[in-house]
């Protein structure tokens, strides 16, 4: 749907021009007013950048304190100083992703925002001076960070042998591991992608679960499914799957063996024990990349007697050669804005 002439003259818009700020952290200090002036080459690009009845140019102004106005290709930003400097760059962002091809939505606006607060912000995505972008690209979409701690796990999974990722759910730790590993699978880096987790029974025994064995533990095993579609066609999964290329499997279904030329993921490696922590990484092949993701602090150890395999590994290994270690927190979530808060809310209370 195409924008409107001027942000006045769309019905749905909030009445109010100025909106509610929030209070100055330092009382009595006088607030500096500023003014921005945008304009855009491709003005093909501005239904999608400015969003059906202007929305993401609203999710702008409420998030950081601003007012916009649009006439033609031309916007005005106003408000407080360091909100039009943040809000300028976010929509230059914004716009820059549009015209790469890639997707803009409400969660993607919301990662920007909550990413103007780095000081490079712009060359996060387009890659500063000579650098490459930092980006995944697979057959379905290409990956930009989304968070300030995406930043550097993206350039750990490009670059290093083993990482670990550590935070709460919805920082993308599986997701962008698992997009990752379809990259390096659809460029012939890796001959295979190998995608497990400890099968953490839930109130069920496996062994009164209907089905096979491959059926009994496909649900355990669902988020990691779910990622693959997200980053390959449908069809294509299914047929990597039959020929083998693309391996999901319980983690016990992985002793004795040497995992070489591989990509290999663990899921919710909070769950496992130290014996089988080591068993894992011990399986660690020539031309491969281990990526083992989980929370420290949503362990479901049965028994709850056993130490987990995931902070007992961390413990050893941190400041290894060839090892790296990413910590997310509540702020790199990136579902919906809630889920942030509800991670938050957990957290304080835990503490």
């Amino acid at each position: 749907m195409g924008r409107r002439p001027t942000k006045t003259a769309d019905p749905k818009r909030k009445p109010q021009r100025e909106p509610v700020l929030s209070p100055d952290p330092v009382p009595n200090r006088e607030i500096r007013r500023a003014k921005a002036e945008m304009s855009f080459e491709d003005q093909s690009l501005l239904g999608p950048l400015f969003g059906q009845f202007d929305a993401n140019l609203v999710q702008v102004e409420n998030r950081l304190g601003v007012f916009i106005s649009a006439r033609g290709d031309q916007l005005v930003i106003e408000g407080p100083e360091d909100s039009v400097g943040r809000a300028r760059e976010v929509i230059q962002t914004m716009y820059d992703r549009l015209a790469q091809g890639q997707d803009l939505d409400a969660g993607a606006i919301e990662s920007l925002i909550a990413m103007s607060n780095e000081p490079t912000l712009e060359g996060i995505i387009s890659g500063e001076k000579d650098a490459p972008p930092i980006m995944i690209r697979t057959r379905r979409k290409t990956i930009v960070p989304r968070s300030a701690n995406q930043i550097p796990y993206m350039r750990q999974l490009a670059r290093d042998e083993l990482i670990f990722a550590l935070g709460p759910a919805g920082t993308g730790k599986t997701y962008l591991a698992v997009a990752q590993a379809v990259a390096q699978l659809i460029t012939g880096s890796v001959q295979r992608l190998i995608l497990s987790r400890p099968a953490v029974e839930a109130g069920e025994k496996l062994g009164f679960l209907p089905g096979d064995m491959k059926e009994k533990v496909d649900p355990y095993l669902r988020p990691i499914y779910d990622a693959l579609y997200d980053c390959m066609p449908p069809e294509q999964v299914e047929r990597r799957i039959a020929s083998g290329e693309i391996e999901i499997a319980p983690i016990a279904f992985m002793r004795g063996r040497t995992l070489a030329d591989a990509f290999v993921i663990l899921d919710e490696a909070q769950n496992t024990t130290r014996e089988q922590m080591k068993m894992f990484l011990t399986r660690f092949g020539q031309n491969s990349r281990m990526v083992i993701c989980g929370d420290p602090r949503q362990v479901d150890i049965p028994g709850g007697d056993s130490v987990s395999g995931l902070a007992d590994a961390v413990g050893r290994l941190e400041g290894v050669e060839g090892i790296a270690v990413t910590r997310f927190t509540a702020a790199d979530v990136v579902r919906h804005p809630i889920v942030g808060r509800i991670v938050e809310a957990y957290e304080g209370k835990a503490e």
